[in-house]
């Protein structure tokens, strides 16, 4: 694939270098463009050492080729990084006044950026305006991320690490094999209220659900995705043109909303983690101490969404379940994938994914391990890593026993 990598003129350029490098060796041909200002920070050879592509910055250069449009036109993605506040409010305004401008505004292919600025200004509401444009017109973006800028400052605006970038960027370029599908997805943890102050809970940060919104959207579907507690941050990567949000609490809410995306959708994939329990009386007030004594809190089940999901299914629709486990040995395969088993085979789902959670694995972590049952309970796919990684893989199978509607 040609990706033409465009890096404007903030500090966070000399981490372009690793990007560019981390793309080559993902086998793709790269085309750096940087701006003026961006060779004050890392000069041309370096571009075309590591490159391997001739560099330019003037739309002046190669006119009997029109260089300024063609590169634009040959790209099968866009990767601006860093994209500083100044170039991110060019793109937002439509202004091609050098080689950066006028390749994106020749480019049809995704356009991802990765922002980088101090805080003041990506919180500037200038900079969210035009974030939000560029978001409405299908740009992605990537971070930023909330740490050590430059100067000694703190918060957010730092660029994405390259790796981080190059794996956004890579799922970009992935085949559409999901166009066509409707795709209704669970996020989050849900949260059954005690009184107005707390609730039971668990530590669901949503980041995998989320994982497996963007991925559907990316290879082409129609994604509702139903938040259920999860934080902005979390939520950000799930701003897709193709990804409609619906928000729920407690259970019940997440089995109203679920039911209702249930309607519409071909495939149906529960990632939320839902509270078996719930109280039996929820407090109008703050339950204290004066009160006297510790509090007695019966609790009672929740309906179990997945089986109420597989028992109303249309023919042809494909559910997908999730299950957390604790083994009674940690790191116990066998065990893991016996109660996946048992737990496919209660709730009637085609699927059913199962990560092993603990303390410091599955919840709340950037990484996780999972292996998907299919029928008969037999391992249909196994993926470890980033998040994405395991919701490509989760895609994958449910890709294998989909049918499309005609």
């Amino acid at each position: 694939m040609n990706i033409v990598v465009a890096v404007t003129g903030g500090i966070a350029a000399y981490k372009s270098v690793q990007l560019v490098r981390l793309l080559i060796k993902a086998g793709h041909d790269v085309t750096v463009v940087p701006t003026d200002d961006a060779l004050r920070f890392v000069g041309l050879p370096t571009w075309e050492a590591i490159s391997r592509n001739p560099v330019t910055t003037s739309v002046h250069d190669d006119v009997a080729r029109v260089r300024h449009v063609a590169l634009g036109q040959n790209a099968d993605l866009v990767v601006v990084a860093p994209a500083t506040a100044n170039t991110i409010a060019k793109m937002a305004a439509g202004i091609a006044d050098n080689l950066v401008g006028t390749t994106l505004l020749a480019t049809e292919a995704p356009v991802l950026i990765a922002p980088a600025m101090h805080a003041e200004m990506w919180r500037h509401a200038a900079t969210r305006a035009n974030i939000e444009t560029l978001r409405s017109r299908g740009v992605r973006i990537a971070g930023p991320a909330t740490g050590e800028l430059a100067g000694g400052d703190s918060g957010p605006g730092r660029m994405l690490e390259p790796e981080e970038i190059a794996e956004a960027a890579l799922a970009l370029l992935v085949p559409r094999d999901l166009a066509g599908m409707r795709i209704a997805i669970s996020a989050g943890g849900t949260r059954e209220p005690l009184d107005p102050v707390r609730f039971l809970g668990n530590r669901s940060s949503g980041r995998q659900g989320v994982a497996l919104a963007a991925a559907a959207a990316d290879r082409g579907a129609e994604v509702t995705l139903v938040a259920a507690n999860i934080g902005a941050d979390v939520l950000a990567a799930a701003q897709h043109p193709s990804i409609r949000v619906e928000y729920a609490g407690s259970a019940a809410d997440l089995e109203r909303a679920m039911t209702d995306a249930a309607a519409a959708a071909e495939v149906i994939v529960m990632a939320a983690a839902v509270a078996d329990f719930r109280p039996a009386v929820r407090a109008e007030r703050k339950l204290t101490k004066e009160a006297g004594g510790i509090p007695a809190i019966e609790l009672v089940e929740n309906p179990d969404i997945v089986a109420g999901l597989v028992r109303a299914r249309r023919e042809g629709q494909v559910i997908v379940g999730f299950a957390a486990e604790t083994p009674e040995v940690e790191g116990d395969e066998a065990e893991l994938l016996e109660r996946a088993r048992r737990k496919q085979r209660r709730k009637g789902v085609d699927l059913l994914v199962v990560n092993e959670v603990g303390w410091q694995r599955g919840f709340e972590q950037g990484e996780n391990a999972a292996v998907v049952i299919g029928a008969e309970g037999a391992v249909v796919a196994s993926a470890s890593g980033s998040k994405r990684a395991v919701a490509d893989a989760v895609l994958d199978a449910v890709r294998e026993i989909w049918t499309p509607s005609t």
